[in-house]
């Protein structure tokens, strides 16, 4: 019954999709290629391992240079000790010399809330990007939070039932983020089994 229910609301979520939002989103990455702007994808918990997936799918399937400040533990944890968390991701993107002509990809469950202490660093993180004027977007769940506020494009997952809105979230985020990177506007090399699969067939 638990198997049934929990595929049973994954199909909920594809069918009410807000398909205009993912579009958008693939059009300000076509946008940001143009201009050579860079993709920094932030993310926490489950969220973090997602986005450093991502990195490496837009850099290598899309062509857009890409980075996470989750896959550098070492500066993360030391940013985290000497200045605190809520400013970890904000002074990494200082560091980074954010510009606006990059963009911001949040990867979150709840999107950050500051009245709730809720990812903190992630809204620090927002907010020095709106100061620069780097494009926002995200996947996130329940209402977005602050990244829903903020962000130029925001793809909300349905929340079909409250007792499991984590996996969901963090699991459309890899079929969401693997559909952006395969969209035709976006998809630059080929991936491997689908160009061994080519050559088999002309064999």
């Amino acid at each position: 019954m638990f198997i049934m229910n929990f595929l049973a609301e994954a199909k909920q979520i594809i069918d009410h999709l807000d398909i205009r939002a993912i579009d958008l989103v693939v059009d300000l990455l076509v946008e940001i290629r143009e201009k050579r702007g860079r993709l920094f994808f932030l993310g926490i918990g489950g969220s973090a391992a997602n986005a450093s997936h991502a990195v490496n799918d837009f850099r290598k399937i899309a062509g857009i240079e890409a980075y996470t400040p989750t896959d550098n533990v070492a500066e993360l944890t030391a940013r985290t000790n000497d200045e605190g968390w809520s400013s970890s991701f904000a002074n990494w993107l200082a560091i980074s010399r954010l510009s606006f002509k990059d963009m911001l990809f949040v990867l979150s469950v709840g999107g950050g809330n500051l009245a709730e202490n809720i990812s903190p660093n992630l809204v620090t993180a927002l907010k020095y990007g709106q100061t620069i004027g780097t494009k926002i977007v995200g996947i996130v769940g329940r209402d977005g939070g602050y990244t829903a506020q903020v962000a130029h494009a925001c793809i909300c997952i349905p929340t079909v039932n409250n007792v499991r809105v984590t996996p969901h979230t963090e699991a459309f985020q890899a079929v969401i983020w693997h559909l952006i990177v395969s969209h035709p506007k976006l998809k630059m090399t080929e991936t491997k089994w689908e160009s061994l699969n080519e050559t088999m067939s002309v064999e």
